[in-house]
């Protein structure tokens, strides 16, 4: 599903010709983008105009370089306070999307972080082709079960910045029975949409190539002063001495395991506690990426190892705990354990996972019919299940 044709067009409003909102929001952001460029070669230019006349003992050099450095503080500080003229609301469209994938990341509360990956199905008079999209979005507890991968989503999107999307979590009736009447066809990996201004490092290393361009376009102004021989530079007297030293530290690699047995009538199935829980010993452990985490009805342990690779550890902030009762709940009733005695959560990192490392989460029940255990994937959902092994 999905057309193809050029955005809407925003004509100018005397009449004359018109860019695509698409283009007018990139003419923005390069203008944007080079007066940041300007600014920074400015800066690095004053900032080598200051350190040179410390070296050179030269006044006004040093003013100058300090001079241009307080105005810049200034217009920033006076831009920031400045008060936005009245904008335009930005228009969006509402249009069908697929959800090709979804993941929690982390959350604190109801509404939990969900990175979405979606192919946006655009209205055929929109003029614009399907398209993929990753986004991030909170979505509540409860609504969480509503979102598959497979499913239709109602989306809101805007034409001139494609890649911001939301999901209308509460759609109109006519787009809820659209949504449930909608076959959408997965969009090519090669339609992905990213924002410029954060998923391209061009402007970054621009805008530290017109610092440094400015700091050495001052040094060589200079350069006569500056790099003169010993012999020539007058009496040592006169000289000023200039000292270097050089610090070298060994990194130690170390390895820890961190516990603790929750008190009382609670349990760590109790909604919030788990994340409680490993926060503290996180904090304890005086890291948050670990190698493994346990779970059990009423104790928490983290393990980790600080010259594993990043492939090979995980964020303990990065794990739906939220979900995982639910986990629970189901290997103690769908894996053939009819008297379940005891449970535990295994969480390891999983190289192979979907967009990199993932957590491999494994839920083991035991019981008098035996041990059995079912794998779930970063978003809890479950993937693999074993059951109890029957008898004979």
């Amino acid at each position: 599903m999905g057309t193809t044709g050029r955005g809407p067009v925003a004509q100018d409003p005397a009449g004359g010709n018109g860019f695509t909102e698409q283009e007018s929001s990139a003419f923005r952001r390069t203008l944007a983008g080079l007066r940041l460029t300007f600014t920074s070669g400015v800066t690095g230019a004053a900032a080598s105009a200051v350190v040179v006349g410390v070296i050179l003992g030269r006044a006004p050099v040093f003013l100058t370089g300090g001079g241009v450095l307080l105005l810049l503080v200034l217009i920033g500080f006076v831009a920031g306070r400045r008060s936005p003229g009245p904008d335009a609301p930005p228009v969006t469209r509402t249009a069908l999307a697929r959800i090709e994938d979804l993941r929690a990341t982390n959350g604190e509360s109801a509404d939990v972080p969900v990175e979405f990956r979606l192919t946006v199905a655009p209205e055929p008079a929109d003029g614009r082709p399907a398209y993929r999209v990753v986004i991030d979005q909170h979505i509540n507890l409860v609504d969480i079960p509503a979102y598959r991968p497979g499913g239709t989503a109602v989306v809101e999107y805007r034409p001139d910045e494609p890649w911001e999307v939301r999901i209308v979590t509460r759609p109109t009736p006519e787009w809820s029975r659209r949504a449930e009447a909608a076959e959408i066809d997965s969009a090519p990996a090669s339609t992905l949409v990213e924002n410029p201004g954060l998923g391209e490092g061009s402007w970054c290393v621009l805008v530290l190539f017109a610092f440094l361009t400015g700091a050495a376009l001052v040094v060589l102004l200079f350069r006569g002063e500056l790099f003169t021989s010993d012999d020539a530079a007058g009496p040592a007297s006169e000289r000023p001495a200039v000292t270097s030293s050089a610090s070298v530290s060994a990194s130690v690699s170390r390895t820890f395991t961190t516990s603790t047995t929750v008190s009382g009538p609670s349990s760590l199935l109790v909604p919030g506690r788990m994340r409680e829980t490993v926060t503290e010993l996180a904090e304890r452990a005086g890291t948050s990426d670990v190698t493994a985490i346990t779970i059990q009805e009423r104790r928490m342990e983290i393990r980790g190892d600080s010259a594993r690779p990043p492939a090979e550890t995980l964020h303990v902030q990065m794990l739906p705990y939220e979900l995982f009762p639910a986990l629970v709940r189901e290997a103690r009733t769908t894996l053939g354990v009819r008297t379940p005695q005891s449970w535990r959560i295994d969480v390891a990192p999983d190289p192979g996972a979907w967009q990199g490392v993932g957590p491999r989460v494994r839920v083991t029940v035991t019981g008098e019919e035996g041990t059995a255990h079912l794998d779930a994937d970063a978003t809890a959902r479950i993937v693999e299940r074993r059951p109890v092994a029957k008898a004979g």
